[in-house]
C-alpha cells in the first residue's frame, strides 16, 4: 500500500510539473541544442561520445567554472567577499594545483571515463534525441545523483579525516588551508578514485540517457568548485538549493580540519552534530562583527 500511495504521489508530481511547462515559452535554445546534438550522433562513434565527448565535457566545464574564482582575485572589488581573506591566492600553489590536476584528469579519471561506453552499452542506455529526458526529469535526477553523493561523501569523507589514514591520502587535498576553485580535483589519486566513486551511484540508480551523465558532471563540478571557491558571493543561484552547503561550510572545513564533512547537503553535519564547531565559529563571528559595528 506504501508502494503504490508513493507511485500515486510521484506521478501527480510529474502530471503537475507537465502541466506547469505546457505554460512555458519555448526555449529558444532548443533547437541549436536539438542540431548540434545530432550532428554529433551523425558524424561521431558510441565509443567516442562516451570517451571522447565525456573527457572534453569534464575539461571545458571543470576549467570555465574557475574562470569567475580565478577572476576575482584580481579584482579588489570582490575581496571583501573572500572568506579567509589574510590567506590570499598565490601564483606557486595555483601552478602545483594545475599540474597535479592534469595527472588526476589524465591518468586516474581518463581511464574511468574509458568504461563509460560500455557501461551504457551493457545496461541500453539511448544516445537519441527522441528518447532524451524533459528537463525537469533531468533535474530531478541530478538532484537524485547529489542526494546519493552526498551520502557517501560524507562516510567515507570522514573516514578519510581519520587519525590513522589521514597523513596517507585525503592530507594532500587539505594542503591548502584556503581553498579556491581550480583545488576542488585536487587530491591522492587514491582520494580520487574513493570519493570520486560516489558520483557513479546515483549514474547507475537513474541513468536513462547519455544526456544524465554529462548533465551531472556538470552539476557536479559546478557545485564543488563554488563550495571550494573561496569566496561567498551574494545572489549565488545555487543558494536557492534546499539545504545546500555553500562555500562558507566548505571553507571552514578546510581551515579547521573537523566537522562539516558533507560535499552539497548540510544534513548529514547536522544529523551527526558534526556541524557544531563551525556553528560555535559563525556565533562567534557574529558577535565581533556585532561588537565592531556598536563601536564604530
Amino acid at each position: 500500500m506504501a508502494m503504490n500511495d508513493s507511485v500515486n504521489i510521484l506521478n501527480s508530481a510529474y502530471l503537475a510539473v507537465e502541466y506547469i511547462d505546457s505554460f512555458l515559452p519555448d526555449n529558444p535554445l532548443q533547437q541549436p541544442f536539438k542540431n548540434a546534438w545530432n550532428y554529433m550522433l551523425d558524424n561521431y562513434t558510441k565509443f567516442q561520445i562516451a570517451t571522447w565527448g565525456s573527457l572534453i565535457v569534464h575539461e571545458v566545464s571543470y576549467f570555465l567554472l574557475c574562470v569567475p574564482g580565478f577572476i576575482f582575485q584580481f579584482i579588489p572589488y570582490m575581496q571583501k567577499y573572500k572568506i579567509q581573506q589574510d590567506k590570499p591566492e598565490t601564483w606557486e600553489k595555483q601552478w602545483k594545483c594545475f599540474k597535479t590536476l592534469l595527472f588526476n584528469h589524465f591518468f586516474i579519471q581518463l581511464p574511468l571515463i574509458c568504461g563509460t561506453y560500455y557501461f551504457t552499452e551493457y545496461f541500453h542506455i539511448p544516445y537519441g534525441w527522441e528518447e532524451m529526458p524533459r528537463w525537469y526529469v533531468l533535474v530531478a535526477q541530478c538532484f537524485g545523483c547529489a542526494v546519493i553523493e552526498d551520502a557517501w561523501h560524507y562516510f567515507l569523507h570522514r573516514l578519510l579525516h581519520h587519525k590513522r589514514i589521514y597523513k596517507y591520502i585525503h592530507k594532500v587535498h587539505h594542503e591548502f588551508v584556503s581553498p579556491f576553485g581550480m583545488q576542488a580535483e585536487y587530491a591522492h589519486p587514491l582520494e580520487t578514485l574513493i570519493l570520486g566513486a560516489g558520483f557513479f551511484i546515483g549514474i547507475v540508480v537513474f541513468c536513462n540517457h547519455m544526456v544524465l551523465l554529462w548533465a551531472w558532471v556538470i552539476c557536479r563540478l559546478m557545485e564543488t568548485i563554488d563550495v571550494h571557491s573561496g569566496y561567498d558571493v551574494p545572489l549565488n543561484p545555487l543558494h536557492l538549493v534546499p539545504f545546500y552547503a555553500g562555500a562558507r561550510f566548505h571553507d571552514f572545513h578546510h581551515m579547521n580540519f573537523i566537522g562539516n564533512y558533507a560535499s552539497t547537503f548540510t544534513w548529514w553535519d547536522r544529523l551527526f552534530g558534526t556541524d557544531s564547531q563551525f556553528i560555535a565559529y559563525q556565533e562567534k563571528e557574529k558577535k565581533k562583527q556585532y561588537i565592531t559595528k556598536k563601536a564604530n
